[in-house]
């Protein structure tokens, strides 16, 4: 498992991002690097890779007891499996189901918008075209979600 971090100690919880784009996921991490807090990540490019991650299919057997995620960022439109029923898988597993979902995505389909709060998304924004409102939709997210948020702790299960 991939988990980056200013010390190199994991802290809990650790962040996944779930984004294709290579664009979106500097700026994020960009906000994540320059918090006051550490804030451990791991970036997963599909939602075929996210799925394996989140399942253990994708590591040794001897990490199969890592942590999961305390916060998921999630995008919809990735390729192969995409994010919504990355979503869905993950609001119908009893073992992933609490673990907060945001979706961040370029999609203002209300019928997306719709669908992803009907399988348990916890926050849906998306992404504005202008920059200035992308890094303070970023940084409200990271501020509300890490920050003001208990979010629960994998590790300790």
């Amino acid at each position: 498992m991939t988990i980056t971090s200013g010390s190199g100690v994991t802290p809990k919880p650790f962040l996944l991002i779930v984004e294709d784009s290579d664009e979106d996921f500097e700026v994020l991490q960009r906000f994540i690097v320059r918090s006051p807090r550490e804030i451990p990540t791991h970036r997963c490019v599909s939602g075929d890779k996210a799925l394996a991650f989140l399942y253990r299919t994708d590591i040794p057997s001897n990490q199969e007891n890592s942590p999961l995620p305390g916060l998921i960022i999630l995008d919809l439109n990735l390729p192969g499996t995409d994010g919504r029923d990355v979503l869905r898988r993950i609001k119908g597993d009893n073992n992933l189901k609490a673990i907060p979902v945001v979706v961040l995505t370029t999609s203002n389909n209300p019928k997306d918008i719709k669908d992803c709060y009907l399988f348990g998304v916890n926050s849906y924004i998306i992404k504005p075209i202008n920059f200035s409102q992308l890094k303070r939709d970023i940084q409200t997210l990271l501020d509300y979600w890490l920050e003001v948020t208990t979010l629960p702790n994998y590790q300790e299960i």
